[in-house]
């Protein structure tokens, strides 16, 4: 088994082994933008289309329009009345006009006739008034103006962090996102580039088997060598198909975050091979992660909202002060002028004495949230730190494994040019060029493998340390 037994045969084993190493090591051809600049554009798409964050944006929406609307109760409120009424039957208040005024009437009429002259006093009617008329409308404008309400301002205060609590909520959602369109993407690369060097492993064993079918069809080789390298690259065949597979799915995942078609087509870029300097900030930031977390913050306003509401809740029990004026006009028919038009103005003073205890009851129940919130607080502080230190460690042990595989994948490369030639020369068998050939496509995986882990867990490490965010936004 030598290279002049196949000639031809080898020469062509050997080009077809160039490309395909040139294939897996090399980069993809054609301009590409640097790594940053291609996931920092996919961000800011994802945060201009992604629906949850559009969900998330008008639930900030909706707090400040409960903002304003306990803000409104500051202003005086004019409302119109009107109203019509038909009554029958009901009380009736009698006057006895006459039982008390006739004796005297004809008393004097009798003294006027007596005088020679004619009688002036006429006789009079008892008189029965209806308590309710016939028929009777009222219509006013009534204006409501509050003087005194110590409710209000606290109502207001505790909708003001509801609102903060609200922003911090979509903040912390659109830096979720970052982080996820960005490992997303270096999984889309992983699996591609993964792919690349399965596709090469491919080439390789396909020239491999024709080789070995054409020295087996020669006599230079047994049936059992053409089997295993029939078994290998069926093997291979399996990989990339199950890679493919990867591929597709982190490509539709990461278009579904960018609320997008599912097949719609990515760029492609490298991964950068040099530390940037937001890198380097990186492991100077995480210190800082609990004064820059948004989830901080929203638990935080959550409290100050709780507080608020314990204020409202003792407020409810002091007494209240305001204006009312009421203008319009009142008959039985409708009509305006003397006899129609009224005005009246009020002073009005509301203390409410007791109510069952429904307001001791919103009092416990709002201090129960205070303290709840507080317990909150503390748990979501001590989750960011350990997730700061598991975010951190993962980045320096990605990168410590990065030069480890680098030398790997070149070691793993070197071995197989040399097994290559003795392979070319009959110095080597089948087993030991295909354990070579398994070799390096384990060390070339585990070097792409490892060198997008990096991006992945800097990545991790952005959200625990609020490190690189976008400015978002908040609509208020």
């Amino acid at each position: 088994m030598t290279s002049q037994s196949e000639p031809a045969a080898m020469r062509r084993f050997r080009c077809a082994l160039g490309i395909a190493l040139f294939a897996a090591s090399s980069a993809v051809v054609g301009q590409t933008q640097p790594f940053d600049v291609v996931v920092d554009r996919y961000i800011a798409e994802g945060l201009n289309r992604n629906l949850a964050l559009q969900s998330e944006t008008l639930e900030v929406e909706k707090a400040t329009q409960a903002l304003a609307e306990a803000r409104a109760r500051f202003f005086p409120e004019l409302t119109f009345e009107a109203r019509y009424s038909r009554a029958e039957g009901g009380r009736e208040f009698a006057l006895p006009l006459g039982t008390a005024l006739n004796p005297v009437y004809s008393t004097l009429n009798e003294m006027l006739v007596a005088q020679g002259q004619e009688p002036r006093f006429p006789m009079v009617q008892d008189e029965t008034v209806n308590f309710l008329r016939e028929r009777e409308q009222d219509t006013r404008l009534v204006l409501r103006q509050p003087v005194f309400a110590p409710a209000i301002p606290a109502a207001v205060r505790a909708q003001r962090a509801l609102l903060d609590a609200s922003s911090y909520r979509r903040m912390a959602i659109a830096r979720a996102l970052r982080r996820d369109i960005t490992i997303a993407y270096v999984d889309w690369l992983k699996a591609r580039k993964s792919g690349e060097i399965v596709s090469a492993s491919e080439v390789l064993l396909t020239e491999n088997l024709r080789v070995n079918q054409s020295l087996f069809d020669n006599g230079k080789v047994t049936e059992d060598q053409v089997l295993r390298a029939r078994a290998e690259l069926l093997a291979v065949e399996q990989q990339k198909r199950e890679i493919e597979n990867l591929t597709t799915q982190a490509q539709s995942y990461l278009n579904f975050l960018l609320n997008q078609d599912l097949r719609s087509a990515l760029e492609v870029t490298n991964a950068p091979t040099l530390l940037s300097e937001r890198d380097a900030a990186l492991e100077q930031l995480w210190a800082n992660a609990l004064n820059r977390r948004p989830e901080v913050s929203q638990v935080e306003q959550l409290r100050r909202a709780s507080e608020e509401q314990v204020r409202i809740a003792r407020h409810r029990k002091w007494p209240t002060l305001s204006i009312g004026v009421d203008a319009g006009t009142q008959g039985e028919d409708y009509g305006v002028g003397d006899g129609y038009n009224f005005g009246v103005a009020s002073l009005v003073f509301t203390w409410r004495l007791f109510d069952g205890g429904s307001d001791a009851a919103r009092i416990a129940q709002a201090r129960a949230t205070q303290r709840q919130l507080v317990l909150q607080e503390e748990e979501i502080a001590q989750q960011i730190r350990l997730e700061v230190q598991q975010a951190y460690d993962r980045l320096v042990t990605a990168r410590a494994s990065l030069a480890t595989a680098q030398a790997r994948a070149e070691a793993a490369r070197a071995a197989f040019h040399i097994a290559s030639r003795k392979r070319d020369e009959g110095v080597i068998n089948q087993v030991e060029f295909i354990d070579a050939r398994s070799t390096l496509t384990g060390a070339e995986l585990n070097h792409v493998i490892t060198q997008f882990d990096v991006l992945a867990r800097r990545a991790e490490l952005e959200y625990a340390t609020s490190a690189g965010d976008l400015p978002l936004e908040t609509g208020v």
